[in-house]
């Protein structure tokens, strides 16, 4: 019994610490021996920017117009917002800019962002789609830099570096900190071959690729599958910039971790044969190691902590777990709305890491159960103005 909870202990250890610390190690070296540079050159072909929104009214008409500031020919440039059944005014805003060439098209159904973007698409004009959140905020050459990559004929998707503007430290911070780590992992990816997560708020990709996607899945996840399904390149270009603000309140931000765990459980299993490693080498071994894997490690981290306690006589292991006491401890005092300075540093990523593993827990519990969740609410907090755009 002793040597079996020893051997769950340890297997769930390194199960845990594998997709963080021994996979971006392995993508690392894949990429050292055989890198695979992405081929950019200027190119200007038509692009449609599209942007899904649900009740942006605060958010919209500065998210607009940074769009139609973008350094990109305004001739070649279509911009169009989806409103999915919006009723806070958003639709009044978006036609104060019809002048400009920007086009609304108004959903009364309301049935979230992948049946808005498909639509969407059907009535846009452009060789090169851009997907924006409705409170994203790209940086002046965002659009211009996408395209670029596009010009590669092995790439079909492309996402750019999305930076949460941290208003309040007791959950942005945490968030913005799992981005940075996300970023430079989606770095070595590209390097290495294709990514496996894009933002979905500052990405594009080629007209001709684009796939109708299920309205309960994810686009952000089940777009960039079905692009190296069919042989392309998904990457990363840290040049292209985005700012969103973070969720400041930690029920939306673990309500959002839910809803887009589900989601991405549910296109895992709608991709399912970009697991097979027999035909899909490269894509099976990096989405087992980087999404399956993260996506239950709240199940190894029970496993662990309860072969631990079972251990807690054995010589050794009872340090091992008033250590992952401890650790616990200081997340779950990180959840506290007033901590000193330097104690809120400390508890930050500790706290995410568990808010986020909770959250994976509840999505995998509503996966099994069969539940969706198509539609969105915005994140909450004022539109960032971090490229000093004017509404």
């Amino acid at each position: 019994m002793i040597a079996f909870a020893k051997i769950c202990l340890w297997l769930s250890a390194f199960l845990i610490v594998y997709p963080a610390i021994f996979y971006p190690a392995l993508v690392w070296l894949v990429a050292l021996i055989w890198p695979r540079p992405v081929k950019r050159r200027s190119w200007f072909p038509s692009v449609t920017v599209l942007i899904p929104a649900y009740n942006e009214a605060q958010n919209i008409a500065s998210t607009i117009q940074n769009k139609l500031d973008q350094d990109y020919p305004r001739d070649q440039l279509e911009i169009v917002v989806i409103s999915d059944g919006s009723t806070d005014g958003t639709d009044d805003i978006v036609r104060e800019f019809r002048s400009q060439d920007v086009r609304l098209i108004r959903r009364e159904q309301r049935e979230g962002k992948a049946a808005g973007l498909n639509e969407g698409v059907r009535s846009a004009r452009g060789e090169v789609l851009v997907f924006s959140d409705a409170n994203s905020l790209f940086a002046p050459d965002a659009i211009r830099r996408m395209v670029e990559n596009l010009a590669d004929p092995e790439v079909g998707y492309v996402t750019g570096n999305l930076a949460y503007q941290t208003y309040m430290q007791r959950i942005a911070g945490g968030c913005s900190a799992y981005m940075r780590y996300e970023n430079a992992l989606r770095g070595l990816e590209t390097r290495a071959g294709s990514i496996m997560g894009v933002n979905g708020g500052v990405d594009a990709i080629r007209r001709e690729l684009y796939a109708d996607v299920p309205r309960q899945l994810i686009t952000d996840f089940v777009l960039p599958l079905h692009v190296i399904s069919i042989g392309h390149r998904v990457v990363y270009d840290e040049r292209v910039r985005s700012s969103e603000v973070a969720n400041t309140e930690l029920g939306l931000e673990f309500r959002m971790r839910v809803r887009v765990s589900l989601r991405a459980l549910q296109g895992i299993s709608y991709m399912r044969q970009l697991c097979n490693p027999f035909k899909y080498r490269w894509a099976a071994f990096s989405l087992i190691s980087h999404k399956v894997s993260r996506y239950f490690c709240f199940f190894f981290l029970a496993v662990a902590f309860l072969a631990n306690i079972g251990l807690a006589s054995t010589p050794g292991y009872a340090a091992l777990i008033v250590g992952q006491t401890l650790v616990y401890l200081l997340a779950l005092a990180g959840f506290r709305k007033s901590l000193p300075t330097l104690f809120r540093k400390l508890t930050l990523i500790p706290a995410y890491f568990l808010m986020s593993n909770a959250a994976f827990a509840v999505a995998a519990i509503k996966f099994l159960q069969g539940e969706t969740m198509a539609t969105w609410q915005p994140r909450a907090g004022a539109q960032p103005s971090r490229y000093n755009q004017t509404a």
